[in-house]
């Protein structure tokens, strides 16, 4: 097949999913501009870090691109008259800081492409939408029967996953989208293995999972075809977002945010727990669920994406699970972003921060029993329940579901052996990830009281007391030395005269602790 002859991609296994920081640390002023110079650092190391150099003007190419997001970012404004004032660059400066942070800590910007090229174009260079078109246009090759209607341009979140609307030429007003992705840094699959599980998730057969038309894979990336559905996703039903929208556009700033009915909830809910438990029983890992891989038919639920565990990326809510050791397993990961899911169906919106401390009003007790179960601090702390444990809560041990449809996927014994062997290793990496921000974190907190006002004080007055004792003590043994010496002299002994020894002078060395 032509696809298997693959374009170079260029790409870099980077985890898309580690939040970058930055931070400006300085400014240089040249003839007609001031240029800011900033520290950008990936994940927790230090040494992960790097320096770019950026203009207001890039600044406000950047904030133009974002506006599609419909946020109000708090770019400080331009200045013609002035701007190169000592006083207007130093406070200019903490706008731009305070418009980094806004960025780089909302969830779905600080992961668009805008943003991750803006702080990191050495990583972010490639034309991903170039490079899935040299893929597709190979693939068609061999595949004439296919045909582009159009790109479906940034729908998804993801900066190396990329849509295309398709039709068959001989059912021309049949809609089907292809999606195209590359490896992610998750990929354990040999390539003999990954490109036979690809090729097999057609033969999945499932009520509550979206069914492949096509799907084939090379060594660096795959490409698969599913039904297109004007409905779109639960997100878009959450959000009344329409599908085709850029992912920006459609989930950033809702006009109005409003929960699904408490039927729909339980229902739509059902449904997900009973794939994901088909799933965990096949030992198929999924670990990517969120609103927008739940796509809507009608009453019923389908889940979207098998591929990206077998293509090894990131999940959407990573940098919130990353945090908490006792989710560590695939099946834990599933069951935590359920409760993402559950809560984003329950209040029309995610939670403002994980984990959460105390739930908004909900239809029903029931659902927030599940929350609790899945978002709280005891439950991060504790571990997940399981996928089996939360059919039984009174939530959705009720449902009736409806379907005759009978579950198929025959994974041979060889690839679940590699299945088992993959997910062990996605496993290894997520709780080394999690060991490093956990001993980070008790890092930073002991730096953190080390370097509190009330330490550094107790810190002062101990060195001043060590300081007196000192001086008492140089003090004292001189006065011994001085009394001994006019005792000799007194006794008439034999021994030649001497001068008293000259006073020892207190120590003028302070032993600070270090700050």
């Amino acid at each position: 097949m032509a696809f298997m002859e693959k374009p170079p991609a260029g790409k870099v296994l980077l985890d898309d999913t580690v939040p970058l920081t930055a931070a400006i640390e300085a400014s240089q002023s040249l003839q007609s501009h001031t240029e800011y110079i900033i520290r950008v650092q990936r994940g927790i190391s230090v040494e992960n870090s790097w320096q770019i150099v950026r203009r207001y003007s890039d600044f406000d190419l950047l904030n133009n691109s974002l506006q599609i997001a419909g946020l109000s970012l708090p770019l400080p404004p331009k200045k013609l008259i002035g701007n190169m004032d000592r006083e207007f660059i130093a406070e200019r400066q903490k706008g731009l800081q305070n418009y980094l942070n806004v960025i780089t800590t909302n969830h779905i910007l600080s992961n668009c492409e805008l943003v991750k090229k803006f702080l990191d174009p050495n990583n972010y260079s490639a034309n991903y939408t170039e490079i899935a078109l040299q893929h597709v246009s190979m693939f068609f090759r061999s595949e004439p029967k296919w045909e582009v209607v159009e790109p479906l341009k940034d729908i998804g979140w993801r900066i190396r996953k990329k849509y295309f609307l398709m039709k068959i030429k001989n059912q021309p007003k049949e809609r089907l989208v292809l999606s195209w992705a590359d490896l992610g840094p998750d990929k354990y699959l040999s390539d003999k293995d990954f490109q036979c599980l690809i090729k097999l998730l057609p033969s999945c057969l499932h009520p509550y999972i979206s069914r492949v038309t096509f799907a084939t894979a090379n060594e660096s990336s795959a490409l698969l075809i599913r039904m297109f559905n004007e409905k779109g996703t639960l997100k878009d039903l959450i959000y009344k977002a329409k599908p085709k929208d850029p992912f920006l556009k459609k989930y950033c700033n809702p006009k109005k945010v409003q929960g699904l009915e408490l039927q729909q909830i339980k229902t739509y809910g059902r449904q997900v727990l009973e794939v994901l438990k088909f799933l965990h029983d096949k030992g198929f890992p999924y670990g990517h669920l969120h609103a927008s891989n739940v796509m809507l038919d009608g009453d019923t639920c389908r889940l979207l994406d098998l591929e990206n565990s077998l293509l090894g990326l990131p999940s959407f809510y990573r940098s919130y699970f990353s945090q908490f050791r006792k989710i560590n397993t695939l099946e834990s990961v599933d069951v935590h972003c359920f409760g993402h899911l559950l809560y984003e169906m329950t209040y029309g919106r995610p939670p403002d921060s994980v984990p959460v401390d105390s739930f908004p009003p909900a239809p029903s007790m029931a659902v927030v029993a599940v929350l609790e179960s899945t978002l709280s601090c005891e439950a991060c702390k504790n571990g997940m329940p399981t996928v089996s444990r939360l059919l039984q809560m009174p939530l959705f041990s009720d449902v009736l579901l409806t379907t005759s449809e009978k579950p198929q996927f025959k994974i041979p014994t060889k690839l679940k052996e590699a299945l088992r062997i993959a997910k062990e290793y996605i496993e290894k990496r997520l709780i080394e990830e999690q060991k490093q921000i956990h001993q980070h974190r008790r890092l930073t907190r002991a730096q953190s009281h080390h370097g509190s006002e009330e330490e550094r004080k107790k810190r002062k007055i101990l060195a001043r007391k060590k300081s007196k004792r000192s001086a008492v003590e140089n003090s004292e043994e001189h006065s011994a030395k001085y009394s001994n010496s006019n005792n000799s002299a007194g006794s008439g002994a034999s021994s030649p005269l001497t001068s008293p020894s000259s006073p020892t002078p207190p120590s003028t060395t302070v032993e600070h602790a270090p700050f």
